[in-house]
């Protein structure tokens, strides 16, 4: 199958139907859905892309604060039709929230959300009377946050708080960080621990979630977007449904962004666009991986905003010369190959988006999706 076909393919997804097996999912949690979820959204289906230039220095990969600022202004009232930014945010945000800034720091040091884009965020709920101290970036493992130093770039007094820490010797913390009572249950292969448990501080604590993820492939789902960073990035024990090359990404990670109260909270999606990683994500695996798309994305529909990332993906590794990520070619595969582009270490599964969007949490038809571009 060539790239064309591979293209055409991704085009097609939504019209041929199931094509993979789903494992059996036992979903347990206590909250209710409503009627009104935070995603998809009133703005189910549109996405603003907006774009500049001058938001990052590609020979010293150095971002302007400034410009990023004014992109994110522009995105959230072109959104809203709001004609400034605070009443946009209140849109999403009141002043008696606790607000959960979900960044992505899988890929720390060399990729990671951008924190001028994060400090931006937090500059504006606090202008609008949110305290500092109801605001929290969180991520599973303090060590990748610390690697990204976000207290450096953010207001004062705001909160860093990680499901998991990790030792200096590089051994894990504890499982304290995690709600017993809210979980999923399947097994994959026999694995001992069955059970994926969403954090505690999106249970217990948040009553709204940002979230803001990165512009990346993903060796084993395809892309790491919206739909992965507040699905892996919210639950324990998500690695073992890639561990072999045929993985159970396909269906869970849409499993999981599905579990109450992860859609009803998470209200705000703010993709980070200013840098991207196109192959051996969702690391920087080797500098030659990075690339610049210089742009964000604002919208509260994830599965509208990864079905657009995965156009991005696809069109850089197109100019590449690696394969789509729709290739399901065992000949291509080879199993610790994230340096070659020639092959594939998984069979990816960027039909996760598609599979999300029958669980309700967005539009992925391209035809259905309303895409507002802004260059500044």
């Amino acid at each position: 199958m060539n790239r064309r076909e591979f293209c055409n393919l991704a085009a097609l997804a939504p019209f041929l139907g199931p094509t993979q097996r789903v494992p059996d999912y036992k979903v347990v949690t206590a909250f209710r859905s409503s009627r009104n979820p935070g995603s998809p959204g009133r703005w189910r289906g549109s996405v603003v892309r907006v774009s500049s230039n001058r938001c990052i220095d590609v020979a010293s990969n150095q971002v302007n604060a400034s410009v990023v600022r004014d992109m994110l202004a522009a995105g959230i009232q072109k959104l809203t039709g709001a004609s400034n930014n605070r009443d946009a945010w209140s849109r999403f945000i009141s002043k008696e929230d606790v607000v959960g800034i979900k960044v992505n720091c899988s890929g720390a040091p060399g990729i990671h959300s951008s924190p001028e884009l994060v400090a931006a965020i937090a500059e504006n709920l606090t202008a609008l009377g949110l305290p500092a101290s109801n605001i929290y970036i969180y991520e599973r493992f303090d060590d990748q946050m610390r690697d990204v130093n976000f207290p450096r770039f953010v207001p004062p007094g705001i909160n860093i708080v990680a499901a998991e820490t990790i030792n200096a010797g590089g051994s894990g913390g504890t499982i304290l960080g995690y709600d017993p009572d809210t979980f999923v249950e399947v097994n994959f292969f026999g694995e001992d621990d069955t059970r994926s448990n969403l954090s505690r501080v999106v249970s217990e604590r948040f009553t709204k979630i940002i979230n803001v993820p990165n512009m990346k492939e993903h060796q084993a789902a395809g892309v790491t977007g919206c739909l992965k960073n507040i699905a892996y990035g919210n639950f324990s024990n998500v690695a073992r449904s890639h561990r072999n090359e045929k993985t159970n990404t396909y269906s869970f990670i849409g499993t999981l962004a599905s579990v109450e109260p992860v859609p009803t909270r998470t209200v705000l999606h703010v993709m980070d666009g200013l840098r991207g990683v196109w192959h051996g994500g969702p690391f920087l695996r080797d500098p030659k991986f990075l690339f610049f798309p210089k742009q964000i994305m604002v919208g509260t529909d994830p599965v509208a905003m990864d079905r657009l990332l995965i156009d991005i993906i696809e069109e850089k590794r197109m100019s590449e010369g690696a394969p789509s990520i729709f290739d399901r070619s065992t000949d291509q595969l080879k199993r610790r190959s994230q340096l070659d582009t020639r092959f594939n270490a998984f069979i990816r599964e960027p039909g996760h988006v598609e599979y999300a969007s029958r669980l309700g949490l967005g539009e992925y038809d391209i035809r259905r999706i309303q895409q507002e571009v802004v260059t500044l």
